[in-house]
């Protein structure tokens, strides 16, 4: 009888710490940034459409690295590709704060920012997902990839919390200067961190390298069929919930930046709690079948807060959609880290953040465009709906239902 391995697992290695500690202390920068941003560009221009342009762009951008970044995760260091990424970054967002502290920040400057953002971005996913089974051994990888979750979400509490506090008092610029300043010790603890070496494949050359991946992925029905569900479901589910959400809190409910954050904070706790439950939980069978339900059953949460007259239920439909989520993410991670081989394992990350984000920013746009002429909760009513049925689809072939 295999050995139940303790939720708390993961955190037994040195090097997982400090992998977590930086990621904790950055993803609090991001959810911070990304509920600012939100507003701030509102504020700028008064439309959803300029917000959904400017995720398009830096999606895009990310786009353009993330396959090359995931050939070089396989082929190099991964803690020194994250590193330069953080770097990167920390730049970009230390020429964002220098250009609204100086009231010289404009919608134009924000798109090349974005774009300078999202392209440092590309090389850093891949190899963050690869490093984590560098640094904690095979038993231990639903406990790490859980409690990367809990940080990522649990970030998200502080995080949009931080940023309404801020925004309203010492003003957007000083949350852009706590983005800079977590890109630093992102970097700072990765550089003292020590993950396990590995021998990396011979070089075929970047492009046979892709196209390896590429073949390995469609070889896996689990996998390119969960890539593929995303593809669609984020672009007509998540990117209008992203870029409308703002106008939804100020029109339909006629609310500030904080209930906002609000929004942002319960979905967060929702995921941690869901985390958990998978880090306690982690079963051995049906994984790939828990993991779609529970990104299909999240979808709901969005038809809830679009229809919904009551601002109260919103907060408590977002909480639900992190709770699904927050299981559908750590097991999606777990199955990926654990069954993919150890050598292709940022290639075929590269590939599913590539498959499943490629076709949001096309939803970013279409949805600000949209939202001119139809209502912003009906936008959302239909496409959580649809997301909902379309994460099923994949479960009633056989092969994908039983494959792990």
């Amino acid at each position: 009888m295999t050995k139940r391995v303790s939720t708390l697992a993961a955190f037994h290695s040195r090097d997982f710490r400090l992998l977590w500690a930086g990621q904790t202390i950055s993803f609090i920068g991001d959810a911070a940034f990304i509920v600012a941003l939100g507003w701030r560009v509102t504020d700028l221009t008064g439309k959803a459409s300029s917000l959904g342009f400017v995720l398009a762009a830096e999606s895009l951008a990310m786009l353009a690295t993330l396959l090359w970044g995931g050939v070089l995760a396989d082929r190099y260091s991964r803690k020194l590709l994250m590193i330069g990424s953080d770097i990167a970054r920390a730049g970009v967002m230390t020429v964002f704060f220098a250009l609204d502290a100086s009231g010289h920040l404009g919608l134009n400057a924000i798109l090349v920012l974005a774009v300078l953002f999202g392209a440092a971005d590309g090389f850093f996913q891949p190899a963050f997902g690869g490093i984590v089974p560098l640094v904690v051994e095979t038993p231990m990888l639903a406990s790490a990839n859980s409690w990367i979750g809990i940080a990522r979400q649990g970030s998200a509490i502080v995080g949009p919390a931080l940023a309404a506090t801020l925004y309203g008092t010492a003003g957007p610029t000083v949350v852009w200067g706590i983005e800079a300043g977590s890109f630093l010790v992102s970097a700072g603890a990765l550089w003292i961190a020590r993950p396990r070496a590995i021998q990396p494949p011979p070089q075929l050359g970047m492009r046979k390298e892709l196209v390896e991946g590429f073949r390995y992925v469609i070889s896996v029905p689990w996998i390119w069929t969960g890539i593929t569900a995303a593809t669609l479901i984020l672009m007509i589910a998540m990117s209008p919930y992203t870029v409308l959400l703002p106008r939804i809190v100020q029109g339909h409910y006629h609310r500030g930046v904080g209930s906002y954050g609000l929004l942002f904070s319960a979905m967060a706790a929702g995921m941690v709690v869901g985390s958990l439950a998978w880090a306690r939980w982690h079963p051995r069978k049906w994984r790939v079948a828990i993991c779609f339900a529970a990104f299909g059953i999240n979808d709901l949460g969005i038809v809830v807060l679009a229809v919904s007259p009551w601002y109260e239920l919103a907060v408590v439909s977002a909480a639900w959609r992190g709770f699904w989520i927050g299981i559908g993410v750590a097991a999606w991670m777990t199955l990926i880290s654990e069954l993919v081989p150890e050598h292709l394992l940022s290639r075929v990350l590269s590939f599913d953040y590539f498959g499943s984000f490629g076709l949001t920013p096309v939803g970013f746009v279409l949805a600000g465009v949209a939202a001119t002429v139809i209502a912003p909760t009906s936008i959302l009513a239909a496409g959580g709906a649809l997301g909902a049925i379309l994460w099923f689809v994949p479960l009633l072939w056989r092969k994908v239902r039983v494959a792990a």
